[in-house]
């Protein structure tokens, strides 16, 4: 009970640091809002009343409270811009993201794990070397390089998969796919470096322990080695990092989301902050923030469960 207490304390904690730095950010941006509101070509007196009607000249702390007084009650504000509501308009967008950032997290899973076994029973061979000098050169490649890259290859030279647009999975499930294919690989290339990385290096490590000769000494074969006692020790560092990883791209697909023009929480992110639409920022970081906070609580659940050590006593 007191580890469940304190672990949501310091969800608490890190909900109201994350968005108060948000807010404090916006408030140092340049530019104002009530510009942005009204346009270039306005009177002092129409800025004034704009101000005054949304409060953009009030203290910082007070805008911070009154927003997450409403927050708490579930209403994340109203865009200046658009007059729809922030978290109508979060929802609208998730769908797409989520779905990329769950394909991504699959696809890299997908090819790190047996990358990443081969690797830790052929250390050393060529394959290791070989695997190890793509994974330095994928690593060092922004997503975004790696996007436009894909797009040249795949859509504008063959055709093979399209440049822009998003069908909806339930409209055209097909052409839904075949639109996410390139967003999706290359947002999992790093990722899937990361995760090789790592649970190649778990492995390595594991092979080397006594249960694992105590094994090769009862004649096991190498497979039943590796996926019945390898793999073990190493899934609780897939485990966190596969969470952090999904949770990290709901927020971190705002640059391929925009070259593929695809209208997702990313671009809705981008968009607001160009557009000074404080409401949508703060509302689109808070529920990422939370996104993010309930996939690592549900991680440390998952903890306990398949490992009880893990577990205080009360």
């Amino acid at each position: 009970m007191r580890a469940a207490t304190g672990l949501l304390s310091r969800l608490i904690a890190t909900f109201l640091l994350i968005t108060f730095v948000a807010a404090l950010l916006l408030q140092l941006t340049p530019g104002s809002p009530a510009t942005v509101i009204a346009g270039d070509n306005t009177s002092p007196e129409v800025i004034d009343a704009i101000n005054r009607k949304y409060h953009f000249n009030d203290p910082l702390f007070v805008r911070y409270g009154d927003w997450l007084a409403n927050a708490l009650h579930g209403d994340l504000g109203t865009s200046y811009l658009t007059q729809q509501p922030v978290l109508e308009a979060i929802l609208q967008r998730l769908p797409l993201t989520l779905e990329l950032a769950l394909l991504a997290t699959v696809l890299a899973l997908a090819l790190a794990v047996p990358l990443a076994i081969l690797c830790a029973q052929h250390q050393g061979s060529r394959l290791d070397r070989f695997v190890g000098a793509f994974s330095s050169a994928a690593v060092s490649a922004p997503s975004f390089v790696i996007a436009m890259t894909l797009i040249y290859l795949l859509a504008y030279r063959t055709h093979v998969f399209p440049v822009i647009g998003w069908t909806p999975f339930t409209d055209d499930p097909v052409q839904n796919l075949r639109g996410a294919v390139l967003p999706v690989v290359s947002i999992a290339l790093a990722d899937t470096v990361v995760l090789l990385r790592v649970l190649r290096a778990d492995l390595i490590q594991t092979l080397q322990q006594d249960f694992i000769a105590l094994a090769r000494s009862k004649g096991l074969s190498s497979r039943t080695i590796m996926w019945k006692h390898a793999l073990r020790p190493s899934s609780f560092s897939l485990l966190t990092l596969s969470a952090l990883t999904l949770a990290r791209l709901l927020a971190g697909t705002v640059l391929v989301e925009s070259i593929f023009v695809l209208p997702g929480l990313g671009t809705l992110l981008l968009d607001s902050i160009t557009n000074k639409d404080l409401v949508t920022v703060q509302g689109t970081v808070a529920f990422i923030a939370i996104a993010f906070l309930v996939i690592n609580f549900l991680v440390d659940l998952l903890y306990g469960i398949l490992d009880p050590r893990t577990r205080v006593r009360t």
